[in-house]
């Protein structure tokens, strides 16, 4: 009997302990883009005047274990299942199967300095400081109608004879061709380069040349951003409010403890995240009573709002602004956008 105990115990653990294929997410630390982080600022402007701000701009984070980071046993898994503050996805839904952890970290930390880029340039644009923008090729498409005419490091100068300063140039100017081949000027070791291709359509009505771009960018003053250990694009949207903040006189937030989560484009639209019901009780566990989410997740938002948290749907830095200023304001913020079921 006691043989038999002992081998069932055993067995029982080695079950325990056996790994799953699933990812646990769980609530993270805050960051206030308005602080420091590690003794330094998290946001950091030389090169224009700035302006001490109070309050809080919180950006929110989330725990990841399982995938790349490390095996979920089936009891990490099922405990995870029974705590309503934590989240259980299928491994493959988060990450490509044989994604290695070095291969997630180079991923998550390329989308910080993307979000970062980003929530400058979208900042500037609100702001209605004008900056330079280029557009550079990084791979393009299988069967792309640019193959073979545009490489990898190109950057792109003119289409049709319009300079290139944003994406909306190459996508105005294809969609008013309606499949007419363009000329495109592009920049190739030094060297202009004139290239005609003839657009393709995705499928959606939609003409493109098929080519994988990246954004760069020539800002009239320096803005630094110091964060370890904090990677992907979410937190896009809370930097370009702090850089809001930062160069602008007064308080954006009234000294009010507002909180958030997004990505953000160089034009200001404010995109969807993972893990959202974990960054709503992060944020409420270090005190936000504002939050502002995107519009794209609101149906995970419904239902899991936590007490004492006002949830407010933004779908562009616009918006998210005139929220936070509302708020900071001291103003009755019961009729900004919430995220409902309808």
């Amino acid at each position: 009997m006691m043989l038999a105990g002992v081998s069932a115990l055993g067995l029982g653990i080695a079950v325990a302990t056996i790994p799953v294929p699933y990812v646990v997410e769980s609530p993270g630390p805050t960051y206030n883009t308005l602080g420091q982080s590690q003794g330094h600022p998290v946001i950091s402007v030389t090169g224009r005047e700035t302006f001490p701000a109070a309050g809080n701009l919180d950006l929110t984070t989330v725990y990841v274990d399982g995938g790349p980071n490390g095996p979920v046993s089936i009891l990490g898994a099922f405990s995870a299942w029974l705590d309503r503050s934590k989240a259980v996805y299928p491994q493959e839904l988060l990450y490509p199967t044989g994604t290695s952890k070095e291969e997630a970290q180079e991923q998550s930390t390329v989308a910080m300095t993307t979000s970062q880029e980003n929530a400058i340039a979208s900042a500037l644009t609100e702001l209605g400081i004008p900056y330079g923008q280029q557009l550079q090729a990084v791979d393009l498409s299988t069967g792309a109608a640019a193959e073979g005419k545009i490489q990898p490091s190109d950057v792109l100068v003119s289409i049709n004879g319009k300079d290139i300063t944003s994406l909306a140039v190459i996508q105005e100017d294809l969609a008013a061709g309606k499949g007419a081949p363009v000329d495109v000027v592009v920049e190739r070791d030094g060297q202009q380069v004139t290239q005609t291709i003839t657009p393709k359509d995705n499928g959606e009505g939609r003409f493109v040349l098929g080519v994988v771009l990246k954004a760069l960018f020539t800002f009239p003053f320096d803005v630094q951003i110091s964060l370890d250990k904090v990677g992907g694009p979410s937190a896009g949207m809370m930097f370009a409010l702090g850089i809001i903040d930062t160069v602008t006189p007064g308080d954006l937030t009234g000294g009010k403890h507002v909180a958030g989560t997004g990505t953000i484009s160089p034009d200001g639209a404010v995109g969807p995240i993972g893990g959202i019901g974990q960054k709503l009780i992060g944020a409420r566990a270090a005190g936000a009573t504002v939050f502002l989410a995107p519009a794209g997740n609101c149906d995970e938002v419904v239902g899991h709002i936590p007490d004492g948290l006002q949830v407010v749907r933004v779908e562009n830095l616009a918006g998210a602004r005139a929220a936070v200023e509302l708020a900071g304001s001291g103003q009755d913020t019961s009729g900004l956008p919430a995220c409902t079921n309808n």
